[in-house]
């Protein structure tokens, strides 16, 4: 088994499923001699052909229309969207199209696109790259939204969402694409789709969050173990739909949690977090739930972004909060 990082990874999950089934295709702009900006797609086009892996013009409302009418003609596309950021491109198309045509349809078509898209502050990029925007997408019934956290969850979720016959948006942070590596195993495996990981067993209080926040929280619980407080975390992968049966479970189990998003605190994903807890466990909570994220502003240029990301110091200051409340 080879340590990997998350992009080997990607990669990888890429290349089993276009060996595996004939009617993958991957495309996008700039994935196929080149391999993508940040080389997910790197050597495909030359082992799998131009008709299976090629680049499409810069036009994102063309990607999302390509794929929708593949995806009704039997093929499992998986497009890739440059940078999340330019999502506003091709809205129409995922949440007007791609969500509701099952529903359209009666449920006699499936969707079986996968819209791959990098994501997330903390690597410098210019203005429109890094926006969280995940919110976005995981309020329209019909869709998915997943994002790994880690290079063996990245493979094996990838890997399902293209086996999935329902449409997932597949988001992966750049700041987590070469920044360690971890132990993948070769050949295909997959990783369930709505279903939370439980990254770290704790007893004082749930971190629930996802994406490269997971790493920060991990951190975090590194450094309030040594104070005596034992957190636990749950990596939620599958942001749309919440897998709230794990999640409550561990608000039940520790009395306390703080919820955490790298997006800015109206951006949502946490705020249904907060919501589904309050509805279903607030009796058994110790505390008020706590939040962690980004300031409700526009994402900053890099030279800011610094100051404006949520991190480690920010769970840990939180976590004490509610521990001493």
């Amino acid at each position: 088994m080879a340590q990997k990082t998350m992009i080997q990874a990607i990669t990888d999950a890429l290349a089993v499923e276009l060996e595996k089934d004939q009617d993958v295709l991957v495309f996008g702009e700039d994935v196929g001699k080149n391999g993508g900006v940040f080389r997910a797609t790197a050597d495909l086009q030359d082992k799998f052909g131009e008709d299976r892996v090629f680049d499409t013009p810069l036009a994102e409302s063309g990607i999302g229309g390509l794929a929708f009418g593949l995806a009704l003609e039997g093929f499992r596309p998986v497009p890739e969207i440059q940078f999340f950021g330019f999502v506003f491109e091709t809205m129409d198309e995922i949440v007007g199209q791609i969500a509701r045509t099952r529903y359209r349809m009666g449920g006699s078509r499936n969707l079986p696109i996968t819209i791959r898209a990098p994501f997330g502050g903390g690597v410098h990029t210019p203005e429109l790259h890094s926006d969280n925007l995940e919110g976005l997408i995981a309020q329209a019934p019909g869709i998915r939204v997943v994002i790994p956290s880690n290079p063996y969850d990245a493979k094996g979720l990838l890997i399902s969402s293209i086996r999935s016959n329902d449409p997932v948006v597949y988001l992966e942070h750049m700041k987590l694409y070469r920044s360690f590596r971890e132990e993948v195993p070769d050949g295909e495996y997959e990783v369930p789709l709505d279903k939370a990981a439980v990254t770290r067993e704790g007893s004082d209080v749930s971190i629930i969050t996802y994406g490269a926040m997971v790493r920060e929280a991990i951190k975090a619980a590194d450094n309030l173990e040594k104070e005596g407080i034992k957190a636990e975390i749950i990596d939620l992968r599958t942001v749309a739909p919440l897998d709230i049966e794990t999640i409550i479970a561990s608000v039940e189990k520790t009395g306390r949690v703080v919820v955490v998003q790298e997006a800015q605190k109206q951006a949502g994903v946490g705020a249904q977090v907060a919501s589904e807890i309050a509805e279903r466990a607030i009796l058994s909570l110790e505390a008020p739930i706590a939040r962690v994220s980004a300031p409700d502003t526009v994402f900053p240029f890099g030279q800011a972004e610094g100051i404006w990301l949520p991190n480690a110091a920010d769970i840990e200051e939180k976590v004490k909060e509610v521990v001493n409340f």
